[in-house]
C-alpha cells in the first residue's frame, strides 16, 4: 500500500527544471539512497519521503528493474499511463507520482533534458469537503475517551491538522495569552490559532500526565525527544528539557527511522485514527469522515457563525483565501442557504405534503 501523504496536503509545485550545480555531490551509492539523501537535505518531511521512495521503486520495478539513467520521457510516460488507466489511480495520486519522478530525475540524477518539460499533468477536479453537523460532531466526540477525546476536541477547537497537534510542544501552549503556536506546518510556515476556553483545563490535565512521562524518561537518562533541524547540535540539551517535549507522547519509547536513536516520539496519528473510525461508526454516521472532517468542520461552522472568512484563512494557515472559499459551499445550500421552489410549493393548502395524492 503506498504512504499516503496527508489528506489535506497536494503535491509540491511541479518542479521545472533548472540549474543544479548549487547542490553538493551525493555521498551514497544505491539510487534510493541518494533520494533519500536529497530529500533530507532538502528538508522535506519523512513523509513525502516515504511516498517518493515508493513511487520510483515501483517505476524502477514496472520497467524490469533498469536503471533509471538508462531511461527517459517515454518510459516515465508509460509508468504514468499505467497508473492512470491499469491501475486508475485518483489524479493526486498521479499528481504525487509525477512530482516524485521529477524531482528524481532533476535533483538527484540532475538530468535537465527537454522531455522533462513536455511530461503532461494530471487535471485536478475540485473536490467538495465533507462537513458534519454540530450535532453529528458531538456525537463523534460521544465516542472517545482519554487522550483521544482531547485531540479531537483540539483539533475541531483550533482547525489544526492532525500532524500539527501531535507534534505540538509544550512550550507551544500558551495559557496566558490563549494561544497554541504551530510551528512549521505545512509549508513550513508558523501561524498562531485560539486556544478554547473549554480546553484549557484538559490541557492542563495532560500537561501534568505528560510531565510525568518526562521525568521517568530523565530518571532512566533516554535521549529525549526529537528537535528540528540542528537544533540538538545548537543545543544538545534541548531534546531532553521539559519545554521540548510532545504535549501528546507516545506510552512507549521507538527507533527513530532516520538516526536510529531510541527515544519518545509523539502519538501516531494511525492509532487516533482507528479510533476516530469507530466513534463515527458508533454515531450512526454514514458520511466519510476522518479526523480531518474535524479542521473542515471547524471552518465551515465559523463561517456559519458569522466570522470573516479572512480570519478563517488565518486561523487554517492557507496562503490564499480562494483556498478557504470552499467552505462557503454549506452557507450557499442546506438549512441557511437557497431554498427548495419544492419547499414554497408544498405551502400550498391544496397539495398534500405526506407524498399520497
Amino acid at each position: 500500500m503506498m504512504p499516503a501523504l496527508p489528506s489535506d496536503q497536494g503535491p509540491r509545485k511541479y518542479l521545472r527544471p533548472r540549474p543544479t550545480v548549487d547542490l553538493p555531490p551525493l555521498r551514497a551509492i544505491r539510487v534510493l539512497d541518494q533520494l533519500r539523501e536529497r530529500l533530507r537535505l532538502m528538508h522535506y518531511s519523512l513523509r513525502t519521503e516515504e511516498t517518493y521512495v515508493y513511487l520510483v521503486k515501483a517505476f524502477i520495478r514496472f520497467h524490469g528493474l533498469r536503471h533509471p539513467a538508462e531511461m527517459s520521457g517515454p518510459e516515465v510516460e508509460a509508468f504514468l499511463t499505467h497508473l492512470a488507466d491499469d491501475r486508475s489511480v485518483a489524479p493526486s495520486t498521479h499528481s504525487h507520482a509525477l512530482s516524485a519522478l521529477l524531482f528524481f530525475y532533476i535533483k538527484v540524477l540532475r538530468h535537465d533534458l527537454p522531455w522533462l518539460q513536455q511530461i503532461g499533468h494530471p487535471r485536478r477536479h475540485r473536490r467538495l469537503p465533507v462537513v458534519l453537523s454540530v450535532e453529528e460532531v458531538r456525537g463523534v466526540l460521544t465516542g472517545l475517551q482519554g487522550e483521544h477525546l482531547l485531540l479531537a476536541r483540539l483539533l475541531y477547537g483550533t482547525g489544526l491538522r492532525i500532524t500539527e497537534a501531535l507534534q505540538l510542544r509544550v512550550k507551544d501552549v500558551d495559557f496566558a495569552q490563549r494561544a497554541v503556536i504551530v510551528r512549521e506546518g505545512k509549508g513550513a510556515k508558523d501561524r498562531e490559532v485560539m486556544l478554547p476556553q473549554s480546553l484549557a483545563p484538559e490541557l492542563r490535565h495532560q500537561l501534568g500526565r505528560a510531565r510525568l512521562v518526562w521525568a521517568a524518561d530523565i530518571e532512566a537518562g533516554t535521549a529525549g525527544v526529537e528537535v528540528p533541524h540542528a537544533l540538538e547540535r545548537k543545543y544538545p540539551r534541548a531534546g531532553a528539557s521539559w519545554p521540548w517535549f510532545w504535549v501528546f507522547p507516545q506510552d512507549h519509547h521507538s527507533t527513530d527511522p532516520r538516526s536510529g536513536v531510541v527515544r519518545r516520539h509523539h502519538l501516531y496519528d494511525q492509532t487516533f485514527q482507528r479510533a476516530f473510525k469507530r466513534a463515527v461508526q458508533a454515531a450512526g454516521i454514514t458520511k466519510h469522515a476522518t479526523p480531518h472532517t474535524l479542521r473542515h468542520c471547524f471552518a465551515t461552522h465559523l463561517l456559519q457563525s458569522g466570522s470573516d472568512i479572512r480570519t478563517v484563512q488565518e486561523l487554517l494557515g492557507h496562503a490564499d483565501v480562494a483556498t478557504t472559499l470552499i467552505y462557503t459551499h454549506v452557507l450557499k445550500v442546506g438549512g441557511g442557504g437557497v431554498r427548495s421552489p419544492l419547499d414554497s410549493l408544498l405551502t400550498l393548502t391544496d397539495l398534500p405534503q405526506n407524498g399520497c395524492w
